[in-house]
């Protein structure tokens, strides 16, 4: 009776000097508090990584066209980006970029049932769209071409990249869009023609102002890393980016991601 009675206040005095009763007894609840808080975030990035599921939509910078892998020009060097985070496990894109498409089209295209599915899903949404938008103006009046043009056509690329929006948020309120901006791709073969940066500048600006109504998407400039680059960084039909061009677009877009959007995927 006396080993089981000695036993037993032996268990007290161990069980008592690592109890966690005892934080609270002397006022250290928050503290208690506080770090079970901290282990719980920790388990949540570190244990529990995410699938995230992409939709990449638009033109033939989502198709990769320029890319000598044949492997979806910047997509990729982006999901290689994405899996390097500890909470993210996949990076599953589904590549939906058709070479030529303007607003017009990818609206149509936005209709269809496979793609209204994988945006339905989507975590996170990329779009590349504009570019032949504003080639429809340079080929429509190239032997005539003038900056109120531009002008006209931009009005109606804001229209519609407002109507794509519309139909994604129709899907999928809760995905953060990307809108990756429109570059200069002439800018090496006529430096010198200034109207064509500010053109590309004030569309960009229009595709900003779409970006900001939706409020939970973001606008990333890639025009400044073609405009001032010092290596080559188009294919060799001087329009599309080459590898290196897509890999920084890539990095663009992981440096928008990871500043802004990353963290609160896992909230």
């Amino acid at each position: 009776m006396k080993k089981f009675t000695l036993l037993y206040v032996l268990l007290f005095l161990i069980l008592g000097a690592c109890s966690p009763f005892e934080n609270l007894q002397k006022g250290n609840f928050n503290n208690v508090k506080k770090t079970g808080l901290e282990i719980k975030d920790e388990l949540k990035a570190s244990f529990f990584p995410k699938e995230l599921h992409i939709v990449a939509a638009g033109d033939s910078l989502t198709q990769g066209v320029g890319d000598s892998t044949n492997s979806g020009g910047y997509i990729p060097y982006l999901a290689e980006h994405l899996e390097s985070e500890k909470t993210i496990r996949n990076a599953n894109f589904d590549n939906f970029g058709v070479r030529g498409n303007r607003t017009d089209q990818l609206l149509k295209r936005l209709g269809d049932k496979n793609v209204q599915s994988s945006v339905e899903e989507a975590d996170l949404i990329i779009l590349t769209i504009g570019g032949n938008d504003l080639m429809k103006v340079v080929k429509e009046n190239f032997s005539n071409l003038r900056i109120n043009q531009f002008h006209k056509e931009k009005k109606v690329f804001a229209d519609q990249l407002q109507e794509i929006f519309t139909a994604i948020r129709n899907q999928n309120q809760e995905a953060t869009v990307v809108l990756v901006g429109l570059y200069n791709p002439f800018f090496n073969w006529f430096a010198d023609v200034e109207e064509m940066n500010q053109i590309v500048e004030e569309w960009n600006r229009e595709s900003s102002s779409v970006v900001e109504r939706d409020g939970n998407a973001f606008l990333v400039d890639i025009h400044d890393i073609f405009l001032n680059s010092e290596e080559n960084l188009l294919y060799t039909d001087y329009f599309h980016p080459n590898d290196r061009g897509y890999q920084l677009i890539a990095d663009r877009i992981y440096g928008l991601l990871d500043e802004k959007v990353i963290d609160s995927m896992n909230d």
